[in-house]
């Protein structure tokens, strides 16, 4: 099956390791790679191109991966559907529910599939977590949270044009803790509360801060509340102490569960979680040759609670992060591997996690209110 890559420098190139991976084994053949800038290491006899839409005329590929800039995925993913290509979309997708309704209604109308990147979905243990949330085993789920502890230096934020930007040529570029880096523990907890049955966000309450002069968050705490009731809180940062990789937690009225989501290690009742993941990819290519047999794992409709919160975290009239002082902040490095650590903000986030209150309801020194967006 022929598959090209639009967007093939930066993270692209773990897409084609990848795709490298799986020509080897059969089951697929790279036609084409793009992107702006010159791209090395091309394999022979794989086209390159500068403008998706002459790679798309020219190689008529059957699998488009798009790994560009967020905020270019949606006329790219317009033009690969017309071209009757099914998609592999880096997350986030997209901006805003109405750009989510109209990529959904451009696959329908095309009869293809949008397959998107938090691979995370594709784990054996997570699925396992979805499952016992699903089936009760956990008894009825009372909270879901999720905290994570990262660190992101200088050149991480001079990588590109749009990074730690807000708008980029009159468009959000979707930048930030909770919606780009840590967005797989966001929606890893969506999906839990998606098997809880917990219905749509109506409720969102956040706060969001910055070490550095950037446009958009590296710490973040986000509280949804679901239609039915269910809480959950999200607890994140690029400028933390000991690192935590990520971790879902979920806890019911039967029993507790913690998923660190990118080693997928499971401490939940009942026998060992299996070890693995279902590639996207390769998931992608199954299910266009077998629509029926083979479901997609991260189909574009499973993520709309996802772009439904990004729009409420990242839309015109939301506030600026606040700047932390620099009293409660250590620089640690030189640059450009320079990097912010918030003293004591592993314990901010732990905290956030267990009582599922933001920091400014805990007293914590550096903390403004919390912004609320209804979502209904």
């Amino acid at each position: 099956m022929k598959v090209a890559l639009i967007g093939a420098n930066g993270h692209g190139h773990s897409h084609r390791r990848r795709i490298a991976e799986l020509q080897a084994q059969g089951v697929l053949e790279l036609v084409a790679l793009a992107d702006i800038q010159p791209i090395d290491d091309v394999p022979p006899g794989v086209a390159v191109f500068t403008d998706h839409r002459e790679l798309l005329a020219a190689t008529r590929p059957a699998v488009v991966v798009i790994c560009t800039p967020p905020h270019t995925h949606l006329p790219i993913a317009l033009d690969a559907l017309d071209a009757g290509c099914d998609l592999l979309l880096e997350k986030p997708p997209v901006p805003d529910r109405q750009a989510h309704a109209t990529l959904e209604a451009a696959a329908a109308e095309a009869g293809r599939s949008v397959q998107v990147g938090f691979q995370a979905l594709g784990s054996y243990a997570a699925q396992q977590l979805f499952d016992a949330v699903h089936d009760g085993r956990l008894g009825r789920i009372e909270t879901v949270a999720t905290v994570a502890s990262w660190r992101r230096d200088d050149a991480y934020y001079a990588r590109a044009p749009w990074s730690g930007r807000r708008i980029v040529d009159g468009r959000p570029v979707l930048d930030g803790a909770l919606v780009n880096p840590l967005a797989h523990a966001v929606m890893q907890c969506l999906a839990v509360a998606a098997a809880a049955g917990a219905g749509e966000p109506s409720r969102l309450e956040f706060e969001r801060y910055r070490t550095r002069d950037i446009e958009v968050d590296d710490t973040a705490f986000a509280r949804i509340t679901f239609r039915e009731g269910l809480r959950m809180l999200a607890a994140v940062t690029l400028a933390g102490e000991d690192y935590i990789p990520g971790e879902v937690i979920v806890t019911g009225t039967g029993g507790r569960a913690v998923l660190e989501y990118p080693t997928d290690r499971l401490d939940m009742p009942g026998p060992p979680a299996p070890e693995g993941r279902i590639d996207l990819l390769e998931n992608l290519i199954a299910h266009r040759r077998d629509p029926a047999g083979v479901p997609l794992v991260a189909p574009l409709a499973r993520t709309a609670a996802f772009t439904t919160v990004v729009q409420a975290l990242t839309g015109p009239g939301v506030p600026v992060p606040h700047l932390i002082g620099d009293e409660f902040v250590t620089s640690v490095g030189t640059p450009p591997e320079r990097v912010r650590v918030i003293g004591g903000i592993n314990a901010v986030l732990r905290e956030a996690a267990e009582t599922l209150k933001l920091p400014s309801e805990s007293g914590v020194v550096w903390a403004v209110p919390a912004h609320t967006e209804n979502l209904v």
